[in-house]
């Protein structure tokens, strides 16, 4: 049987927690020869050890694997001289480095979970916000200006390859589905502020022209300000959204809002190549070591990571795998058997991973 190296990095905070937790499920889902998870040190916490957030062998074990977990990173008060946080440094290294432009936020309401927006639930929220990683305005990371203390700026960068490459994942993405749950249409929204910067009408013209290449998939614009309402009142008209870097952090962490929060929301950033995967959720170092974090996103990033696997290494196995994952959590969650403190239950990380690997077995 195959075996695939899976570069596993616990980080800071609940990072241990859940990533135990979803190796785990993993491992009972697939079998535990299919996996191979090589630990690999890396976070804010390590940098307080050695000065180094990412050091060289972890990255080296990152760019040979053939897939990258992790857990969560950063800890309070572990800043860099200009006061941005070291943990967050982690992924966003290994982003750049091994060009992981495409992140990947599924916003899926799940069985048994209440949202907010009580109107959709029994499957009205089923979309995908796909953000371009690698420029945008987050590009000016560590090349900002700080004049004289007072005057700072950062530059937007919209490039015509990392447009074009991040909405051809989004159409493609969009072909792969079933569509939007309002109306069954397979659709690309595009979210800008088209109206105001020419950075952003630069983005919008380049996903117009590779939307002419995808004829059977509707194409959509949303100002960036609207979406957020539109996301709270017609959840269900979305499929794909596409958008610039710090739009896209911005929308998909709504969008977890609707559907459950943080805790239960995965991610994926995926590049040519190589890919990471990771709760969207943060470190949150104020509950760590008190079994007392969810370690749904952990576990659905894991099974995002199969079927990205399973796509490239043409294994069909570990795309049931993922299938399997996914119905479990749906299963623990829509009965009950263990419902994590940030849903309003009371089961600890260890209680929820046992039931979600009860419920696959």
């Amino acid at each position: 049987m195959a075996r695939y190296r899976i570069a596993t990095i616990e980080g800071d905070g609940i990072g241990p927690e859940v990533t135990q937790a979803a190796m785990a499920v993993l491992a009972e889902a697939c079998g535990a020869s299919t996996l191979a998870f090589e630990m690999l040190e890396g976070g804010a916490g390590h940098y307080v050890k050695s000065g180094a957030v990412l050091p060289e062998d972890t990255f080296a074990g990152c760019r040979d694997a053939d897939a990258i977990l992790h857990g969560a990173a950063g800890l309070p008060g572990v800043v860099y001289p200009d006061g941005t946080e070291v943990g967050n440094d982690l992924h966003l290294r290994l982003r750049f480095r091994l060009d992981l432009y495409a992140n990947v936020r599924p916003i899926k309401l799940l069985p048994g979970v209440l949202s907010p927006l009580r109107a959709f639930e029994g499957g009205g929220i089923d979309y995908v916000v796909v953000r371009e990683n690698t420029e945008g305005l987050y590009a000016s990371r560590g090349a900002g200006v700080v004049l004289r203390d007072e005057i700072a700026s950062d530059s937007l960068v919209v490039t015509r390859k990392g447009t074009e490459r991040v909405a051809r994942f989004a159409f493609d993405l969009a072909a792969r589905r079933s569509g939007a749950p309002r109306d069954g249409r397979r659709r690309v929204t595009v979210c800008d502020k088209a109206n105001i910067l020419r950075s952003y009408a630069f983005f919008r013209r380049i996903c117009d022209e590779v939307h002419a290449g995808y004829p059977d998939i509707a194409i959509d614009y949303a100002y960036a300000d609207a979406i957020t309402v539109h996301m709270l009142k017609r959840p269900d008209f979305y499929d794909v959204i596409v958008a610039e870097n710090m739009f896209g952090d911005i929308i998909s962490d709504l969008g977890a809002a609707t559907v459950g929060g943080m805790g239960i929301s995965p991610s994926g950033e995926i590049g040519d190549g190589h890919a990471l995967f990771q709760g969207a959720h943060g470190s949150a170092p104020d509950i760590a070591g008190q079994n007392a974090a969810s370690p749904v996103a952990t576990i659905l990033s894991g099974a995002m990571m199969l079927r990205w696997l399973g796509d490239r290494k043409g294994d069909a196995s570990l795309g049931a795998a993922a299938d399997r994952v996914e119905a479990a959590v749906a299963t623990t969650l829509r009965e009950g058997r263990a419902v994590p403190r940030d849903l309003g239950g009371r089961a600890s990380c260890t209680e929820v991973t046992e039931a979600v690997r009860r419920a696959l077995a």
